[in-house]
């Protein structure tokens, strides 16, 4: 079964990282506010960038990576893969 890590850009320019089996679901309840306290307060803008994992424990040990980053590093990895 495949995880996903994702990054959301949010309206005020954060970041929100998690992690999900189904990325569109998710992804529409985020936009709905009902996917995360976070981004009730923060309206996501768009998804950001995407990893694929082929275990849970993966995906749930690079959300924490991903989360411990500072801002400046985050951006980095999205626009790395707006690079490629």
């Amino acid at each position: 079964m495949s995880f996903y890590v994702y990054i959301l850009l949010c309206s005020d320019g954060s970041f929100y990282t998690g992690y999900t089996r189904d990325l569109d679901a998710r992804t529409n309840l985020h936009q709905n506010g009902k996917g995360a306290k976070y981004t009730k307060a923060h309206k996501p803008q768009k998804l950001a960038y995407v990893e694929l994992f082929d275990s849970r424990s993966k995906a749930m040990k690079r959300e924490r990576e991903i989360k411990k980053l500072s801002h400046q590093q985050k951006l980095d990895l999205v626009n790395s893969r707006d690079e490629k």
